[in-house]
C-alpha cells in the first residue's frame, strides 16, 4: 500500500457523524472547496470470494477481484450516505478509494455520493431511497 499523497490532506477533524434521514451520516463542520479532497475509504482488503461470503453493505469494489471491507467504525468514510444528487464523488487510484467534493460544500451539509446502480438495486431500492433528492431509477 502506498502512502497517501501529501496533496490529499484529510479534513477529518472537520467532519462529524450525526443523525440523518438515512440513519447516521457524515457532515462537515468546515466549508470544502470544489474538487477538494475529503477522506479516504479504508478497511481490510478482501478478494472477490471472501467478499461473497461477507455480503456486507460496506464492501467497496476497487476492481473485479479486490474489495475494501469498510465495516470498521474507524472508517469514517463509511458514514457518507447515498444521494441521487450527490455533493461528493469517488476516485479509485491504485486500489485506494478517495472521496472528493463535486462542488463547494457549505458548513453543516451532509456528505453524499451516488452508490451506483448495482448497490442501489440490492440495498436501497427494496426499502426506498431516502435521500433529499430521491429519484426513482
Amino acid at each position: 500500500m502506498f502512502p497517501l499523497p501529501k496533496k490529499y490532506r484529510s479534513i477529518r477533524r472537520a467532519l462529524r457523524i450525526k443523525r440523518s434521514k438515512s440513519g447516521l451520516g457524515l457532515f462537515t463542520d468546515a466549508p470544502i472547496e470544489r474538487k477538494g479532497f475529503i477522506i479516504e475509504y479504508t478497511g481490510r482488503i478482501v478478494d472477490a470470494k471472501t467478499a461473497d461470503t461477507i455480503n456486507g453493505k460496506y464492501l467497496f469494489e476497487t476492481n473485479s477481484r479486490r474489495f475494501i471491507d469498510g465495516s470498521s467504525r474507524t472508517n469514517t468514510a463509511r458514514y457518507i450516505n447515498h444521494s441521487c444528487k450527490p455533493n461528493c464523488e469517488v476516485d479509485i487510484r491504485r486500489g485506494r478509494v478517495y472521496i472528493f467534493a463535486k462542488r463547494k460544500i457549505e458548513i453543516g451539509e451532509e456528505l453524499s455520493y451516488d452508490y451506483q446502480q448495482e448497490y442501489f438495486d440490492e440495498h436501497i431500492k427494496p426499502y426506498g431511497c431516502r435521500c433529499a433528492t430521491a429519484k426513482h431509477r
